[in-house]
């Protein structure tokens, strides 16, 4: 079903008939058309992104002719590298400064197609009930990617407890900061792990996806919210380059930006998760 194991397939049934044939062989060219046929595969993470595409294949799919099948990671790094091998088809689980910065290190080649929501960024804390009452010294948990890590920071800096560096950007680390009145420490975990250290730091910067999986419930538990005001964080479906012509992937596209999928979110997530169409 595959892409690319069809096109390996179709490259070694060339080279047999070549050299079956020699100058008469005729094998299947390795550059035809790519074959749209089979199941849609798309690589997600948990919640909300295969939540959404659950809903899409249980309630839209069949009716719009998309087969649809979610293949769920619970990291931020196999969904690109799949979906650029070919072992599946596309992603949904990421924001264009990500892919932006993933694409430049990898060396890969993922696009947007569209996009479809924002999980605001917040801060959370089991000890304390307000950014306020953060002590001198307390430890704050960030993700230790690249993007987020500078996306954490910023929420900090927007409600008043840290400033940064003149020229800090989308890659900016604890090291970028200028001044820090409470003196916070920072421990740089993976995303995924930070909800999970709440209970060994005094706050953390958690991911709107990864807060939902841990029970938090942003638009309530958040000490603070990411502004969804000119947000660039919008989560959208990505594919690799040139495969944006995929009919399964325009169908897609289409039913993740409907009216049915938005009053979903809307439902489902009561503002810890917010449309973005």
């Amino acid at each position: 079903m595959r892409n690319t194991a069809k096109l390996t397939t179709a490259v070694l049934t060339a080279g047999a008939l070549t050299f079956a044939l020699s100058a008469c062989g005729s094998g299947k060219d390795s550059s035809s058309a790519s074959d749209y046929s089979g199941p849609l595969v798309v690589a997600a993470s948990p919640t909300p992104h295969a939540e959404i595409l659950n809903f899409v294949k249980k309630n839209l799919a069949k009716k719009a002719g998309l087969d649809l099948e979610v293949k769920e990671f619970q990291d931020y790094i196999v969904p690109n590298t799949a979906t650029e091998d070919g072992s599946v088809d596309a992603n949904y689980f990421q924001n264009q400064p990500y892919l932006d910065d993933f694409n430049k290190k990898r060396g890969t080649h993922i696009v947007p197609v569209v996009t479809v929501h924002l999980e605001p960024l917040g801060l959370y804390s089991h000890k304390v009930k307000s950014v306020d009452a953060l002590k001198s010294g307390a430890t704050v948990a960030v993700p230790n990617d690249a993007v987020n890590e500078a996306r954490a920071l910023k929420l900090l800096v927007a409600n008043g407890l840290i400033t940064l560096k003149a020229g800090a950007g989308s890659e900016a680390t604890p090291q970028d900061i200028d001044k820090n009145p409470k003196g916070l420490k920072f421990k740089e975990v993976e995303a995924a792990q930070t909800a999970r250290s709440l209970d060994d730091v005094d706050a953390a910067v958690v991911n709107g996806n990864y807060a939902i999986s841990a029970g938090l419930k942003p638009a309530t538990d958040a000490l603070v919210l990411e502004s969804a005001k000119n947000n660039p964080y919008g989560n959208f479906l990505a594919v690799k380059k040139g495969n944006e012509k995929d009919p399964r992937v325009k169908k897609l596209a289409k039913l993740l930006t409907s009216p049915e999928v938005k009053k979903f979110i809307e439902d489902k997530y009561a503002g810890s998760v917010i449309p973005s169409f």
